[in-house]
């Protein structure tokens, strides 16, 4: 699957569109037949501004980033990460008066650090957007 979301990205990209990156990550899995697990943002990261994660059922996962230049990057999300997705899709399904309560950043900073950090994962930087929020 992660092949059709860097499709769907690209082809973006080529379109300028200029969309916040919610509306591009319900775009990619409206066009990929996913669902929207969580929609993030990092705090502290001295790259990465945002992440989502898009599920495919027994097809898997695939996480997709946006760094601080605005440009996107994707990545499967490796069985072993299931629980840190797990628990953020839990966050995020909240209420918004329970999730202020409860900070994901933690749990975000493992899955970041495993998506990115580790050697042998299969990360892919897209090209920059002119104006991506």
């Amino acid at each position: 699957m992660a092949e059709y979301v860097e499709l769907v990205l690209l082809e973006q990209s080529f379109a300028s569109i200029n969309w916040p990156f919610f509306d591009r990550v319900g775009d990619v899995a409206e066009k990929t037949d996913g669902s929207v697990l969580f929609d993030i943002r990092i705090e502290g990261d001295t790259t990465i501004q945002r992440m989502a994660v898009i599920g495919y059922g027994a097809n898997g996962t695939v996480a997709i980033m946006m760094d601080k230049s605005g440009r996107f990057i994707s990545a499967p999300v490796n069985g072993d990460d299931d629980v840190l997705v797990a628990e953020l899709t839990g966050w995020y399904s909240l209420p918004m008066a329970e999730q202020i309560r409860v900070s994901y950043h933690g749990v975000a900073a493992q899955l970041l650090a495993k998506l990115v950090r580790n050697e042998g994962r299969r990360v892919r930087r897209l090209p920059p957007e002119t104006t991506v929020t």
